[in-house]
């Protein structure tokens, strides 16, 4: 998104074949609710293929790269840490904290997949929970970000996409994104003169 620091996630633990979906869902929920990049394992390869199509498909910028060390990467990040997982702090106690943090520096979002080491608990500057009961990484991630960007990253523009999702109350309209001026100029022209 176009704040002033970057917002970088990541996917800290990748078991091939059994966590495939769930850490391209963490990229994608990542690029789609406001990050800049993600991180991924370097046994991700599948997930990263996955996130670079669709941000072609459907615009960025948004990045998504690996790593063989992401515990060096966490160590020595030049911001603000935060972990997320069940045991932190509740999101709502935090969050204003964690947006100021951002106004002076780059955020690291951390997400867990396999058991994470208990130096990340005590590196990171926040440990967040969203809610304290188990749940889905990928519905933290995507609480996290909402709450982070108060709803912003919502309404956020994509360039350079391929195709652009016409929001429709019944069915699905995937349009060209080169046929997106038409299709707006056609809705304006379907409005009743006043």
């Amino acid at each position: 998104m176009q704040q002033s620091h970057e917002v970088v996630v990541v996917r800290y633990g990748h078991r091939p074949g059994r966590d495939d979906r769930m850490t391209t869902h963490v990229g994608l929920t990542a690029r789609a609710l406001g990050a800049d990049r993600v991180i991924v394992p370097d046994n991700a390869g599948q997930s990263v293929e996955t996130v670079r199509d669709i941000t072609e498909r459907f615009g960025g910028p948004f990045e998504i790269e690996q790593s063989d060390s992401l515990g060096a990467q966490i160590r020595n990040w030049e911001g603000t840490v935060v972990h997320l997982t069940m045991y932190g702090l509740p999101v709502q106690d935090v969050e204003d904290n964690v947006r100021t943090a951002l106004e002076e520096e780059p955020l690291l979002v951390v997400v867990g997949g396999e058991k994470v080491p208990f130096e990340l608990y005590e590196h990171a500057d926040y440990n967040v929970g969203v809610t304290n009961q188990p749940h889905s990484e990928v519905a933290g991630l995507a609480v996290f970000l909402d709450r982070l960007f108060e709803g912003s990253e919502l309404d956020q523009r994509w360039a350079e996409a391929e195709h652009r999702v016409i929001p429709k109350a019944t069915g699905k309209k995937v349009i060209p994104a080169s046929d997106q001026a038409q299709d707006e100029s056609e809705k304006a022209g379907d409005q009743p003169d006043a």
